[in-house]
């Protein structure tokens, strides 16, 4: 490679690529001013290529109107410099050249009233226009659950036959007698209203007396807090709603109340006299959910209930139940109490059994929510088996259980 001792000799040798061919661009001639109206004009230009005429300023095209106001100013005050090389079908000089192509038919005036065959009946006919492209983006809705499938509940409350109506009998005759009487008062319920719902809570729903029984372990609906609920009514029959549905009921009733009693509310030794601790039946059942990480433990996963129900009714509709982790579940045992508190027997074995209790446990309702149920824990049928004959005994006090080696032992002094 030859060695340069200055440019000169650089560009003295031959420019095989042409590298130094360059050629400069003459400034334009015109204004601003000038290249806008040449930019009108070739604008113009093209309308009557397309047209076969110069724009009209009386047109009724918005378009064709705009361009013929500016068209028609433009000759009126002259252009300003020579448009010859814009001008190519000579507008400017009034003769414009004439053109072989025929030109397409005028546009309709927009002030015209369609005809009837042109007016779209429905979303689908403007959709289905050729002439229309649509992004099916635009069209198709995608990871939206159906309303039909929106407005399922988990679970329909029904009506059957109390069990065990025997036990509420007196209670429904002595709030009839009170009311009659006048020791016992009733409210109107505004729509709306959020009631305060207790167990021994006393209304009257549909011209009858409505007691609420039970109510059950806390779930999760919605991403809100809710309890099912035992509601028996005066003519023997009962239902198992969910707290806040019995809730809209006594709000859309116009004739619900809810039953009071005179006096100083719960100062009152008396205010709780209609709660009945009913006895009712502890429940153990295993779940048979096919979720690989709750499948894999179900041999120790067990959920310890307690209710005044029918257990086989109770259970149901687990596979819509979060605290039945939304699957079906197998009925492990059940045990009696008799004479005992089931409200005070749950929280028992629930605080028994807390140390194994699982805290990653969680689910995904039909919301896709995470709910936590809390009545699950790692034990064996036998653990509470021994646990609830220790509280029948009374001495569940004086026993712990120890989730590391799966033992029930005597508490150390």
């Amino acid at each position: 490679m030859p060695r340069y001792r200055s440019i000169d000799e650089i560009l003295a040798e031959e420019d095989e690529l042409g590298l130094l061919d360059v050629r400069i661009r003459a400034r334009a001639a015109r204004t601003p001013e000038g290249e806008r109206d040449a930019e009108l004009v070739r604008e113009v230009n093209r309308f009557f290529e397309r047209t076969g005429h110069v724009p009209d300023p009386e047109a009724t095209g918005y378009d064709e109107m705009r361009l013929g106001i500016l068209w028609a100013g433009l000759l009126a005050r002259g252009p300003a410099g020579d448009l010859a090389d814009a001008d190519r079908n000579g507008l400017l000089s009034g003769t414009p050249l004439t053109l072989t192509a025929e030109p397409p038919p005028p546009e309709r005036d927009w002030r015209e009233e369609p005809d009837e065959g042109e007016i779209p009946a429905s979303l689908d006919d403007i959709f289905d226009d050729e002439e229309l492209d649509v992004s099916d983006a635009f069209t198709t809705i995608k990871h939206v659950t159906p309303a039909e499938d929106r407005l399922v509940p988990d679970h329909r409350a029904e009506f059957y036959p109390c069990h065990d109506f025997d036990r509420f009998r007196e209670m429904f005759e002595r709030t009839q007698a009170a009311l009659e009487a006048g020791d016992r008062e009733v409210r109107p319920i505004n729509f709306n209203e959020e009631v305060r719902v207790d167990e021994g809570s006393l209304f009257i729903r549909k011209g009858l007396l409505t007691y609420v029984a039970e109510k059950a372990e806390m779930t999760a609906r919605a991403g809100k807090r809710d309890h099912r609920l035992r509601i028996i009514f005066s003519n023997g029959m009962e239902s198992d709603p969910l707290l806040s549905s019995f809730r809209k009921a006594l709000a859309d009733d116009p004739t619900a109340r809810a039953i009071h009693r005179h006096g100083l509310g719960a100062m009152d030794p008396d205010w709780e006299a209609d709660r009945i601790d009913l006895t009712g039946t502890v429940y153990v059942v295993r779940s048979r959910s096919k979720d690989p990480a709750i499948a894999e433990v179900s041999g120790i996963l067990l959920k310890i209930g307690v209710t005044t129900q029918e257990v086989r009714r109770r259970i149901a509709d687990a596979r819509n139940d979060p605290t039945f982790l939304l699957a079906p579940v197998e009925l492990v045992a059940t045990y009696d109490l008799v004479n005992l508190s089931w409200r005070k027997v749950e929280g028992l074995l629930h605080r028994f059994f807390d140390a194994a209790r699982p805290r990653d446990l969680w689910i995904t309702d039909r919301f896709g929510r995470k709910v936590y149920p809390r009545e699950w824990f790692y034990v064996l049928p036998e653990h509470v088996s021994r646990a609830v004959q220790a509280i029948r005994d009374g001495n569940l006090h004086e026993l712990e259980y120890d989730p590391e080696s799966q033992t029930i032992r005597k508490k150390k002094p």
